[in-house]
């Protein structure tokens, strides 16, 4: 037996369909192509959109993404809460101080250090504050996000569509 003497069994490759050999065929005439247009009259390359500016286009290049799901904290520091000379540290109060801008998330974070006992309340700690205010004999209160799945971004082009 010689490599041009293999064949694959008796019905296991079909032959093609035979179209556009006139109209005693079963695809004569159009051929399965339909009548008239672009499509019928030679081929259409792939991803070709008529002439738009095709998907491929129109997508940015190595950009990244932008999650419409991020949850955006404005980030206090021990040693700001420290300074501040507060007793109760809020929203409110970093606010008030202006510390904070406004309708903005609080997250605290470890960056120096805490010699008092103080209350804070604010929406997310970073493990090394929360265990520089309990440390020093302070309270933590972590307080409710104002959504409870966080709300796409409005504006965005995934959701307009």
């Amino acid at each position: 037996m010689k490599i041009h003497d293999l064949q694959p069994p008796e019905g296991s490759n079909r032959r093609p369909k035979r179209v556009g050999r006139g109209i005693g065929g079963k695809g004569g005439k159009t051929a399965g192509r339909g009548t008239k247009g672009q499509r019928a009259r030679n081929t259409v390359r792939v991803g070709f959109e008529g002439g738009q500016m095709p998907l491929h286009q129109r997508v940015p290049k190595l950009r990244g993404f932008n999650n419409p799901f991020r949850v955006e904290y404005q980030a206090v520091n021990l040693d700001t809460i420290e300074d501040s000379g507060l007793t109760e540290v809020t929203p409110e109060a970093l606010l008030a101080k202006g510390l904070i801008s406004k309708h903005s998330l609080v997250k605290v974070l470890g960056r120096g250090e805490i010699g008092r006992a103080v209350t804070v309340s604010a929406h997310a700690f970073s493990k090394s504050a929360e265990a520089a205010i309990t440390g020093a004999g302070g309270t933590v209160e972590i307080l409710p996000k104002p959504f409870k799945v966080r709300p796409a971004a409005q504006g965005n082009a995934l959701t307009n569509r």
